[in-house]
């Protein structure tokens, strides 16, 4: 039986709604020099999960800039490349293995 995708979209919205109700309690969290940040639970976690993908995308932003910029490089080369139609190989056709039968 498929389910419908809004009621899995539903499902975790209700329970991370949930999860969110049930951490509200005041943290403090101490950080250096004698500062001090005190925030409900929930609110603290999901600073720490933005933080943690800002800066998984800016350590991975590099490497996906330079695999875009030789993707676009590539078919530049083999255009430059190809040969023509007509002096191109033609595919060879493998013997097929006799123990299979076929």
């Amino acid at each position: 039986m498929k389910y419908p995708m809004w009621l899995l979209k539903a499902a975790i919205f209700f329970v991370l709604f949930a999860f969110a109700l049930n951490n509200q309690a005041p943290v403090t969290l101490h950080l250096f020099f004698g500062a001090s940040w005190q925030a409900p639970l929930v609110l603290v976690l999901l600073a720490a999960l933005v933080l943690g993908v800002f800066l998984g995308v800016a350590v991975m932003l590099p490497l996906w800039l330079r695999a875009r910029k030789a993707a676009v490089a590539a078919p530049a080369a083999e255009r430059a490349d190809a040969l023509p139609p007509s002096e191109a190989p033609t595919p060879t056709v493998e013997p097929t293995d006799p123990r299979h039968g076929i």
